[in-house]
């Protein structure tokens, strides 16, 4: 029996366990799936969300109550309890501030809690997007600092990056090839077995932990570069009075031609890691102008639609400030609940300036949520009329809808914002608008 080999059968013995800081939709699923072979040791601070994990609800509604059989976990918002572990995993939130500064304030809080329970020979393995470096110049002090044991020597690090998409059914956490690094040798063969055992395509084993934070960093900012183009091109084909999906499904014909397309870009992941890598840059010296370039453009797109919609109400002859609007959709994405960094809420705000009177409503949204965050009142239902209608978000619950339904909202004169291009062939008489 190889060493590697030694060190998975202890967990598989249930000898060793496995913690999991961090129970949000990255740290839960990684779990539920590692329980289902090992012991495991859920930890969150949240001692309301570690009550509904062990009733068998998802706070983060992602995943149903199936996914909580044969599983042999512990939820806990206790240390005393996680200090049984010996391989933990940090799946905590790495948001930035409203400077897009990085905020590592869950980090560092998770790092000073590994600090108070870890043991000689633990291992501790980091998922959580952050940028090059920060892993073992960030974190590792802060575990040595208070736990007085030494890294390589008395304990090993790894970094993970989670891949997780929310509410894709289709490319599941087990069915995603992870990326896993480790601080030598012996420790990227350890976590690579722990990780190898519950992912179906395996693992891909990182040269370093910098290079798999660097990884991780740049898939995302390589998607928000590429919705920025689109972005920016559905700016320059408005003004050309050209349809942006007429040029794209054109396009796409060609086999190479990446299918990309403009929206608003919002989320815990695409509009806030290109963050953490554009923040380290500035800190070495070098200034990102392609990166910076593409944020600049993606998050001003709530200003450009709403200057677009009082554009069109001011040309109607319309005094924006009597005039009524409705926002279809809330979360981040269509068919979430995830309401964290939506632009939808930026739309509603750069409204709100013109004076307009705003409604929002949502089909999966949670009302009391969306008022903590963001102190929007969420509506159950459209209450019509309005002047100007806005799909912000492409739930499968709105794409049935007809021209019948929204001229029924509407008053004269009144246009349609369809961000998402859902209706592109389903509207002939009212005023239609989409990016």
């Amino acid at each position: 029996m190889t060493a590697t080999t030694s060190f998975l059968h202890a967990f598989y013995k249930k000898e060793k366990l496995i913690g999991v800081i961090g129970l949000g939709y990255v740290g839960l699923p990684i779990a539920l799936e590692l329980a289902k072979k090992f012991k495991v040791i859920g930890f969150d601070i949240n001692q309301k969300r570690v009550e509904m994990m062990q009733n068998h609800i998802d706070p983060s509604n992602e995943l149903s109550k199936d996914a909580f059989q044969h599983c042999d976990i512990e939820f806990t918002a206790d240390t005393e309890v996680l200090k049984k572990a010996t391989f933990f995993i940090v799946a905590v939130p790495t948001p930035v501030d409203e400077h897009n500064v990085p905020d590592l304030k869950p980090l560092v809080g998770a790092s000073t809690t590994i600090g108070k329970v870890i043991k000689k020979g633990d291992y501790v393995v980091f998922e959580s997007t952050v940028y090059p470096g920060c892993t073992e110049d960030d974190c590792v002090p802060i575990i040595e600092n208070v736990s007085g044991l030494k890294f390589k020597e008395d304990f090993k690090i790894g970094y993970s990056p989670e891949r997780i998409n929310p509410g894709d059914t289709l490319h599941t956490l087990t069915k995603i090839t992870k990326i896993v690094s480790g601080c030598s040798e012996e420790s990227l063969e350890n976590i690579a077995a722990v990780y190898g055992a519950i992912i179906e395509p395996g693992v891909y084993k990182a040269a370093s932990i910098k290079v798999a934070e660097a990884a991780k960093v740049i898939e995302n900012t390589q998607r928000d570069l590429n919705i920025a183009l689109m972005n920016e091109l559905s700016q320059i084909f408005n003004l050309m009075n050209i349809n942006t999906y007429d040029v794209l499904e054109a396009a796409g014909t060609k086999w190479n031609f990446l299918k990309f397309q403009p929206g608003l870009v919002g989320g815990h992941c695409i509009g806030v890691d290109p963050y953490y890598l554009t923040y380290k840059s500035n800190e070495l010296g070098y200034k990102p102008q392609i990166i910076l370039s593409g944020r600049n453009i993606n998050d001003g797109m709530p200003h450009y639609i709403a200057k677009k919609v009082v554009q069109y109400l001011l040309g109607k002859g319309k005094n924006p400030s009597q005039c009524r609007a409705l926002i279809m959709g809330a979360t981040f994405k269509e068919n979430v609940t995830d309401i964290r960094n939506s632009k939808v809420f930026n739309l509603y705000k750069e409204l709100k300036d013109f004076h307009i009177d705003v409604e929002m409503v949502d089909a999966y949204a949670d009302a009391h949520e969306v008022h903590e965050e963001y102190n929007v009142n969420l509506s159950k239902e459209a209450s019509g009329k309005y002047d100007i209608i806005v799909v912000a978000v492409a739930h499968d619950a709105y794409k049935h809808l007809d021209e019948n339904y929204f001229i029924s909202l509407t008053n004269q004169d009144a246009i349609l914002v369809d961000i998402k291009n859902m209706y592109k062939t389903k509207i002939s008489n009212l005023e239609y608008w989409t990016l």
